[in-house]
This record gives structure tokens, C-alpha cells and sequence, in this order.
């Protein structure tokens, strides 16, 4: 397989491993990067654009990475938290005043992020129109009471996270979560990351699918196993994303959902991670994007041992926005801290082997922590890390 980008000597493994997924037709289209000891030693991108295999698919391309996009909101926070503007321990009314409304006024920053706020979804109905515009959302879930008892348990708050993390940088730094994203991360990196695509970029942007186009002599389609309810809402926001192809869209690419509609390349995301945990080689020269103390206030899980989420119904362990290594992750190195996003897209930091790795791809599947694909690139990063 050919494919676009390059590979530092003893990375080799990594590109027989993208070869495999693509050779095999497990992707349509994707990207990986890898970097290591703040040396981008793993950019490439291969396969197609699309479905229909009109166009390639390289580095220029850009992403719909959903959840993956978590983890930089939470770096965003994180650059906050050091600036001396927020604190994990604080609670969030003392920011964000009308967020007390409905007995939340001791929620903490730190539970807010770690998905124990209950507001996995907001009360009443709500329009795919209505979830595009930030005031709406912002003000509807701090005028929503938890949907569990705060700190009981936690249920992962799939796509309002975003608005809800995202308005504590908005009112604590006076810029919009996508400009601050901007300013602050992915221009310092060299690099592509948006939340809020600018309308010029559009043709850039992968469209996501679900596989290859069927054919006459197509197997037919698995049942699809349906999430349970909490879930459910979760996902959809009481049903308002449940629209086909919203997440193409180029109205959802512009607004700002940062729970779920970053759009980047896996170059800037693999950098971003490094530049939490080690200076970074970039374009624009050496860029570290957080301090030793803030990294490890950020990574200290917050979510118990074993506790089964409420929405994913599996194990899973939070830290201020970031998961931890727990049962059934693609990344399990002690240490470790990033995302997941669904259908398949990962990228986490792994300071212990001085690494970080970003995998990004158009075609969707179902597992969204322990995708197969990824797994097998992590390993042979793991692998590759281990021996240099």
C-alpha cells in the first residue's frame, strides 16, 4: 500500500500495521501519527476520501474525530486551571453563577468533568437547530437538574461535556472555546484542530461512513445491538441529533458541540498530547503546553475502581476530562491519560514511554474504547517505543 506522509527508522512496525487495516479493507480512509520523546517520528494518512474511493485520502485531509475531542477541551481547561483561572476542587456556580439553579451549586469543576453532574442530557425536548447554538445548550443544562444524585456514580455525559466544560473556559478566559482551541493549541502546535469549522475548509473534511458501499452480493448487515436508555439520550440529546447524516453536515462542522465535532488531522493531535508531558518539536519550534504540576492534577482519577458508567454500562474511569487506563481500553499503560471518540478514532499520552499517538479515520465502527484497528497501531507503537 502507498500512502502519504513518512516513518522515522524503527517505526516501521507502525506502517506494516496501517497497511494491514487498510490492505484489509478494515479502513476506508485514515490517519496515524506518533510522537515520541517530542519527535514526531509517525505521520501518515492512506486509502480514500470517500466510500466510493473517488479521491485519496492524505495528510491534508481533515477529520470528524467526535469524542476524541474531549480530550483537548480538557487540555484547554487544564491551560486554565495553570493560568491561575479555575480549580478542579472550586465548584462551578463560583464561575458560572447560573449553574447553581436545581441544587447544583457544590458541583465541582472536578465532577463536572469526570461526568458525576448527572447532566448526561437536559430536561425537555429539544430541535438539531437548537443544539447548534451555545447559548441555548449552555443555558437549558444549567436550568436542568441531575439526572443522578452528583457524585453517586457517574454516566458519561457523551456530547455535553463539550458545552458544559467548554462555557467554564468561555467565561474564565472571555474567548469561545473554538477561538481558545485555536489560539492556544493547535496554532502554537503548526497545527489543525476546529471546533467550529470555518466554512472554507469544508471540502478538506472526510466525509464519515459506516463501510464500503453494498453491493448485490453483500452479506447483509449485522443487527444493530441498540445502547440502553440512558445512553441513548446521551447520544442524542433527547433525540435532537437523531437526524441521518447530521454529523456530515456542514451546519454541525460550524457551530460549536465540542463533546463531539472537532475536526483535525491526527498529526496535531498526537502533538498535542506530547506538548502536555514533554517539550515538542513543531513547525513553529520547541511548544509545551503544560507544566509537570498541572499535568498531574489533571490526570488523578476522580471516578472509582470498577465502577460500571451508567450510560456506556462498562467499567471505564475518568480523570478531569481525560479517561484513565481501566478495563477494556485500546490504551492501558500505567500513566496513561487521552480519549476515544465513536467509531474508532483514539489519542492519548503515554509518559512513561515518552510517547503519544493519535488515530483518526472516516469509516465508523462499534467499538468506540477498544476498536480493533487501533489496538493494533497502539501496540506496534508500544512495541516500537519500547524498543528505541
Amino acid at each position: 500500500m502507498s500512502f502519504d506522509g513518512f516513518v522515522a527508522d524503527g517505526w516501521s512496525e507502525v506502517a506494516d500495521a496501517f497497511a494491514h487495516n487498510i490492505d484489509n479493507r478494515e479502513d476506508i480512509g485514515a490517519g496515524v501519527s506518533v510522537f515520541h520523546k517530542g519527535k514526531c517520528v509517525v505521520d501518515i494518512a492512506g486509502g480514500y476520501f470517500d466510500k466510493e474511493a473517488t479521491k485519496p485520502y492524505t495528510l491534508d485531509t481533515l477529520q470528524l474525530v467526535f469524542s476524541t475531542t474531549k480530550g483537548v477541551v480538557a487540555t484547554a481547561v487544564a491551560m486554565c486551571v495553570e493560568r491561575g483561572l479555575l480549580s478542579y476542587e472550586e465548584p462551578v456556580s463560583l464561575f458560572w453563577p447560573e449553574f447553581a439553579a436545581h441544587g447544583k451549586e457544590q458541583v465541582t469543576v472536578a465532577q463536572l468533568l469526570s461526568h458525576q453532574a448527572g447532566l448526561y442530557t437536559v430536561d425537555g425536548p429539544l430541535t438539531f437547530e437548537e443544539v447548534l447554538d451555545w447559548n441555548t445548550m449552555v443555558s437549558r443544562l444549567a436550568n436542568t437538574a441531575p439526572l443522578f444524585p452528583v457524585g453517586s456514580t457517574h454516566g458519561y455525559h457523551a456530547i455535553t461535556f463539550g458545552w458544559l466544560a467548554g462555557h467554564l473556559v468561555r467565561l474564565v478566559d472571555g474567548r469561545n472555546i473554538g477561538r481558545f482551541i485555536a489560539e492556544e493549541i493547535a496554532t502554537p502546535l503548526g497545527g489543525e484542530i476546529y471546533v467550529g469549522l470555518p466554512a472554507h475548509l469544508e471540502p478538506r473534511v472526510s466525509p464519515i461512513n459506516t463501510g464500503w458501499p453494498r453491493t448485490a452480493t453483500s452479506a447483509p448487515a449485522a443487527p444493530v445491538q441498540l445502547p440502553n436508555k440512558y445512553l441513548v439520550s446521551a447520544l442524542s440529546v433527547n433525540g435532537a441529533l437523531n437526524v441521518k447524516g447530521g454529523f456530515n453536515r456542514e451546519d454541525l462542522h460550524a457551530a460549536e458541540v465540542p463533546g463531539a465535532n472537532g475536526i483535525a488531522n491526527a498529526r496535531s493531535l498526537a502533538a498535542m498530547y506530547s506538548a502536555t508531558f514533554t517539550e515538542t518539536e513543531t513547525s513553529n519550534g520547541p511548544v509545551r503546553l503544560l507544566n509537570d504540576d498541572t499535568r498531574s492534577k489533571m490526570t488523578v482519577q476522580q471516578t472509582k475502581d470498577g465502577e460500571v458508567d451508567l450510560c456506556l454500562q462498562t467499567q471505564r474511569t475518568f480523570a478531569m476530562g481525560f479517561v484513565t487506563p481501566s478495563e477494556k481500553l485500546a490504551f492501558d499503560a500505567p500513566g496513561s491519560y487521552g480519549h476515544a471518540g465513536a467509531g474508532g478514532s483514539v489519542s492519548f499520552a503515554d509518559p512513561l514511554r515518552q510517547m503519544s499517538f493519535s488515530y483518526i479515520m472516516n469509516r465508523m465502527k462499534d467499538s468506540m474504547f477498544t476498536d480493533p484497528r487501533a489496538v493494533r497501531l497502539i501496540e506496534a507503537a508500544s512495541r516500537c517505543a519500547d524498543a528505541s
